[in-house]
């Protein structure tokens, strides 16, 4: 597995590269936001660890960045800033993971191996997905409303498929963070809603067929 580590303290980068590198993984490693995106953009990782401290781009603008050259591949923040709006701040940046300093390291292979595993789970489902107007293809991750090309994040891609995948299904906002977002406990923010508003603004537009509802105290529904 091919992992890019951006990260400027050399003693933590010493430290991760000596533990993944004797689990297997071939590992590169950018000690600045503007080698880290170099990287990003002229390899193929199977996941980006990086910090948000950094010299040159901080981590915040380059994970936009990358995830503006519709680079999908999964992102964790492994950074000392672990306030609840960091975290929020580093997933709506497109992040897909956040990590809290000091950590485990146990830990951190974990949530690299669920990360890749993730990017590349077989699809259980078929491939495209039409309700009224809206075509999802799920391999190749177009969507199109009224036969027009939809832009997507791939955090916004993320959540339709989830939804997609669990039509005429209720979904609690704590299995959203989950299958989306990697995070298994409620966080006591409005991320899920935010994106939730982000999807509707650009698929949901016909207000006497709404496709994603909400059902009140329980969560969100894909209905067609």
């Amino acid at each position: 597995m091919k992992v890019l580590l951006i990260e400027d303290e050399p003693s933590v980068a010493s430290v991760i590269n000596k533990s993944l590198s004797e689990s297997g993984y071939s590992l590169s490693i950018a000690p600045d936001g503007n080698t880290g995106l170099d990287f990003a953009l002229t390899n193929d990782f199977d996941v980006i660890v990086l910090d948000i401290m950094l010299p040159g781009i901080n981590g915040m603008q380059l994970c936009k960045t990358i995830r503006d050259h519709k680079i999908d591949t999964p992102i964790l923040f492994l950074t000392a800033l672990g306030t609840t709006e960091n975290i929020v701040a580093g997933l709506n940046a497109g992040a897909d993971d956040y990590l809290v300093k000091p950590f485990k390291f146990v830990e951190l292979e974990a949530r690299i191996r669920t990360l890749a595993r993730r990017r590349g789970a077989p699809i259980d489902q078929e491939e495209t997905f039409r309700a009224g107007d809206l075509y999802v293809n799920r391999s190749s991750k177009i969507v199109k409303l009224k036969d027009e090309p939809v832009s997507l994040t791939a955090t916004e891609f993320r959540l339709l498929e989830f939804l997609v995948r669990n039509t005429n299904k209720v979904v609690s906002r704590i299995e959203i963070l989950e299958h989306v977002w990697g995070i298994n406990f409620n966080m006591g923010t409005n991320v899920v809603d935010v994106y939730i508003n982000y999807l509707r603004k650009k698929i949901d537009t016909d207000p006497a067929n709404k496709l994603i509802q909400t059902v009140i105290g329980m969560g969100y529904m894909f209905k067609v």
